[in-house]
């Protein structure tokens, strides 16, 4: 007999209120206020819409000087006979410990029986896997100090999307920007182009969040990196993370489709030194018309 949607949702709340109460302090889970609600209303009515998937942070303590990882957790509508999305990240943890220990608990989760509920497990393997990776990253850390030239490395990624138009979405990528430090542009539309320049880090997890848990018709096309010795802020093109809408044409039916104008996108990037980057993002060679 095939599982329901609704059967796993179930599963999902009562997990959940497994873990809120082993982890009870303010803090340890942070979960959206209407997450829940969501889900619950769902159960309520399964002929309606279904509801966001459920997303959830854990703070895990890890060994004696309880430095801590938090585990990300976004639940399919099918989990839990299908894998949860994971992910651990600390600001203990250099990128390169940080992607090894990810690659450990993935490996772990799918080692376990599907249909299980596993996100204390994942907890539990957080909390007794993640000590050698922090003790690397401490090492790593003192070997860097001790280079007398200290350099910076400034990352620029071209995002192009079929189209943006959701409130939310864009709410989503200027929040994110903002908090990450990025500047570049968001060209609302169809197609869609973001810019982000910062740090590389930075940049990844902009790209990491905007596209969690699932655009589809979006992809980086190009990425530029720049190597300093001074502060990144020197090399940025962008001094804020702006907003752009160049529409050329009115309504297209109820979808309210507005195409930008690519002439004036165009003039655009080259006045951020950027006008190669057109034919990266569209395949033609970016000509102005005569005025």
């Amino acid at each position: 007999m095939a599982v329901t949607v609704k059967e796993c949702l179930e599963l999902q709340l009562l997990e959940v209120e497994m873990l809120l109460s082993m982890f009870p302090k303010k803090g340890e889970i942070n979960l959206d206020e209407d997450a829940v609600p969501g889900v619950q209303r769902y159960l309520r009515n399964p002929d309606g819409a279904l509801p966001p998937q459920l997303r959830y942070s854990i703070a895990v303590d890890v060994g004696e000087a309880k430095v801590k990882v938090e585990l990300q957790v976004l639940l399919p509508h099918t989990y839990p006979h299908v894998t949860p999305q994971l992910f651990a990240r600390s600001n203990a943890l250099h990128r390169q410990q940080q992607l090894q220990l990810n690659a450990g608990l993935a490996s772990h989760i799918s080692s376990l029986d599907s249909g299980e509920v596993c996100i204390y497990e994942a907890v539990q393997w957080v909390k007794d896997n993640s000590l050698p990776y922090l003790e690397n990253s401490k090492i790593s850390s003192e070997s860097a100090s001790e280079e007398v030239v200290v350099k910076e490395t400034l990352h620029r990624m071209w995002i192009y999307s079929h189209h943006i138009y959701r409130q939310e979405l864009r709410k989503k990528i200027f929040d994110c920007a903002k908090k990450l430090n990025l500047t570049g542009f968001c060209l609302t539309g169809k197609p869609g182009v973001i810019c982000v320049e910062g740090l590389r880090d930075n940049c990844e997890e902009f790209w990491r969040v905007i596209r969690y848990p699932n655009w589809k018709h979006i992809s980086c096309k190009h990425v530029e990196n720049v190597e300093t010795e001074g502060s990144v802020d020197n090399l940025r093109l962008f001094h804020a993370f702006e907003d752009l809408q160049f529409q050329a044409h009115g309504d297209y039916g109820l979808r309210n489709d507005y195409h930008m104008d690519l002439g004036q996108f165009l003039e655009f990037l080259k006045q951020h030194q950027s006008g190669h980057i057109f034919q990266i993002l569209f395949g033609v060679e970016g000509k102005l018309s005569d005025k």
